[in-house]
């Protein structure tokens, strides 16, 4: 095996783990949203057990990184690579904070609440975890075109976050018994739009990856 072969083999396990943490990280919103939805604690504490694992997967990556600048010395597109997954690792697990956040959120809320009535969560929440599945594709595929695109869908995400709030106005101005949950409702919206801006920050990284610019500057 060529100096070279043996790089790329190395980046490809690069890849796989990208990739299993993505699955991770997907995995978590959509359960903690569901474990809200449905006043599931069982399910929320899964979530919040998990990140553990998430958490896990970083520091793998995150050695495995190290190990091929220390080893490989990289230069140029490569070293490029390497260090955009090392943000976006970063960026990663902090999705999977969000999750959690969610979870342990919802496990805080007891009796009948207004999931249906503050109809822009659910739709919130579609919009995130796409957004997660897309950046995380467009960065191991170097995909530029999706993660632009991706890019673009962050203000859908910020303007359902101001219906959110809009919505919440409205049913506390209708005099509904949830005084005491209206600040949960609000946190796990801020979460998932937060899990957006992640998300933008990944493919971000992708574009500096592949072209050496980020947010418009010159790099490397």
């Amino acid at each position: 095996m060529t100096a070279r072969s043996g790089f790329d083999a190395e980046l490809d396990a690069l890849t796989l783990e990208l990739i299993k943490m993505g699955g991770l990280i997907e995995d978590a919103i959509e359960n903690g949203v569901a474990a809200f939805k449905n006043q599931d604690n069982a399910l929320a504490q899964s979530v919040i057990d998990g990140d553990t694992k998430i958490d896990d997967i970083e520091k793998q990556i995150e050695a495995r990184c190290l190990s091929l600048i220390i080893h490989q010395q990289p230069v140029a597109k490569d070293l490029r690579l390497i260090s955009a997954t090392l943000k976006v690792i970063t960026d990663m697990e902090r999705i999977g904070d969000n999750a959690e956040d969610i979870a342990r959120v919802s496990m805080t809320i007891a009796g009948e609440h207004i999931f249906d009535v503050v109809k822009h969560i659910p739709k919130m929440s579609e919009y995130a975890s796409k957004m997660v599945r897309d950046a995380v594709t467009a960065f191991v595929n170097r995909d530029l075109t999706l993660a632009r695109t991706t890019i673009a869908t962050d203000d859908a995400v910020d303007d359902l976050f101001c219906d959110v709030k809009a919505e919440i106005s409205d049913v506390l101005k209708r005099g509904m018994d949830i005084h005491n949950n209206t600040v949960d409702f609000l946190m796990i919206a801020k979460y998932l739009e937060r899990i957006a801006d992640h998300a933008v920050n990944i493919c971000e990284w992708a574009e500096f990856s592949q072209t050496g610019k980020h947010k418009d500057k010159q790099i490397l």
